[in-house]
């Protein structure tokens, strides 16, 4: 085995009073390298396909474990640039795909600040403010939710997939084998959650014009018995579509029924002064999904699972006497493994905090605002256009639209071809029996130029020519 050769030194940490010393040339060596490499993107994703992708990668980073190393800042600008090369970056006002959203910089720099102190959120001798700031943070979110609760708590998962299996655990812990009833358009994780905890197969409610049909719901309640968990939508992935949520609050109240509402698309709504009355309901939910990655402009990971109350939670403690001996909880310090499922995990609030205290809610109200308003005129753009048909007007910032006459392979393959191209990344998704392109605006940075270079990428189909000796009116 070789060893470094004597005097060799070792490699600068990122902690201590030394670290951003040391970080500071790496950091420049970073943010150039990021630069580098979406230049030579040119657009919102590679072009070649995944073949390209991975070949040029290869020519660019290996071998992976040299014998002698480069060295940090070479291995950081070949890395970060050949990543930045090959990303699709939801940045790019034509990264329209999916439920990604470009991250703020602000977040982005908190961070790094989390990655350098790498406090572990298990105990609290490892993580003494963080633990402390991510009770503040939490507990205030959980206000917007349940405005009218005593005390609201929320626990930071790593998003809608862990956040809506942990409310599924919580109504186990609380009545047994509860039967899980969802909608058509639910997460897929809803159903994957009751599977993973044993309970009894979910009934799937059809929702034949995106949203749960409330007849349905109602029949399905009277059917079953109890104990029974409904599981609504605020904002599904495929339309942006906003169940009927007092309505359905209703019929849980009717049937005793609990609720739990996934709210990972459309929850930051409650930021907006001109959007909170679209989740009107949703604090009648024993539960809440929120996703700060979708809508809030976190990078990933920033989920949250909202509660009324902080003893709702209760099922999910644990004791571990490494980390949470009876005498040190007894003495006063923190318990933090009920805080989660995992035991390690990052300090993803920091990121959040920062961006709550830098924005504040008009801020956040201001990017929320925008981005539904650049999905309303791209619906009027591809209304205004001959030769694309619009699915329907977005709930939130999601546009389904398609050219005119068509077929489900002919959208399969426009939006193969604009993939393999790099020209522009759009989504796909099935409604009413037929596949449409989807646009999820979430840049609010996006301008109406950017929307109608997007439309323009499109292969429309050519006009129908007039009978000779016709003319316009």
């Amino acid at each position: 085995m070789s060893t470094p050769p004597p005097g060799t030194p070792l490699p600068p940490l990122a902690g201590g009073a030394d670290g951003p010393a040391a970080l500071r040339p790496l950091l420049s060596a970073v943010l150039d390298a990021l630069h580098d490499g979406a230049l030579a993107r040119g657009g919102p994703l590679p072009p070649g396909g995944p073949d390209a992708v991975t070949e040029r990668l290869r020519e660019l980073t290996l071998p992976v474990l040299p014998d002698t190393g480069t060295g940090a800042e070479e291995a950081l600008r070949t890395l970060v640039r050949a990543l930045a090369h090959g990303a699709a970056d939801p940045a790019d006002p034509l990264c329209v795909a999916h439920l990604h959203t470009p991250p703020l910089a602000v977040a982005a720099a908190a961070d790094l600040a989390a990655s350098v102190l790498n406090p572990s959120m298990d105990s609290w001798d490892q993580a003494p403010a963080a633990s402390a700031l991510e009770a503040q943070v939490t507990r205030t979110l959980a206000a917007e939710v349940y405005p009218h609760a005593p005390a609201p708590d929320a626990l930071v998962t790593t998003g809608g997939t862990e956040s809506n299996q942990l409310a599924l655990l919580l109504a186990r812990e609380r009545h047994g084998p509860v039967q899980l009833v969802h909608g058509a358009n639910a997460h897929h994780s809803l159903p994957r959650a009751a599977w993973l905890l044993g309970l009894p197969e979910p009934v799937a409610v059809p929702a034949p014009a995106g949203v749960i049909d409330l007849a349905a719901l109602d029949a399905a309640l009277t059917d079953l018995h109890h104990p029974l968990l409904v599981a609504a939508t605020a904002g599904t992935t495929d339309t942006g579509r906003i169940d009927p949520l007092p309505a359905i609050a209703d019929l849980c109240a009717r049937h005793h029924a609990e609720l739990h509402i996934d709210a990972s698309y459309g929850g930051p709504l409650l930021f907006s002064d001109a959007h909170r009355s679209r989740l009107d309901g949703l604090d009648r939910a024993q539960s809440v999904t929120i996703d700060l990655h979708k809508l809030g402009w976190q990078p990933v990971a920033a989920g949250l699972l909202a509660v009324p109350a902080t003893t709702c939670l209760t099922p999910v403690g644990h004791q571990a006497d490494y980390l949470n001996a009876d005498d040190d909880t007894e003495a006063g310090l923190p318990d933090l493994l009920g805080r989660s499922l995992r035991t390690t995990r990052r300090p993803d609030i920091l990121k959040t905090a920062a961006t709550l205290r830098a924005l504040g809610r008009q801020g956040l109200a201001d990017l929320v605002d925008r981005t539904c308003a650049a999905a309303r005129h791209l619906a009027d753009l591809i209304e205004k256009t001959p030769g694309l048909e619009l699915h329907d007007r977005p709930t939130i910032s999601t546009v389904l639209f398609r050219p005119t006459g068509a077929t489900d392979d002919d959208i399969a393959a426009i939006r193969r071809t604009l993939l393999t191209q790099g020209r522009a990344v759009l989504g796909r998704a099935r409604a009413d029996g037929r596949l449409w392109l989807k646009a999820t605006v979430l840049n609010p940075h996006t301008t109406p130029g950017d929307l109608e270079t997007l439309l323009s990428l499109l292969p429309l189909p050519a006009p129908t020519p007039l009978p000779e000796g016709s003319s316009h009116r």
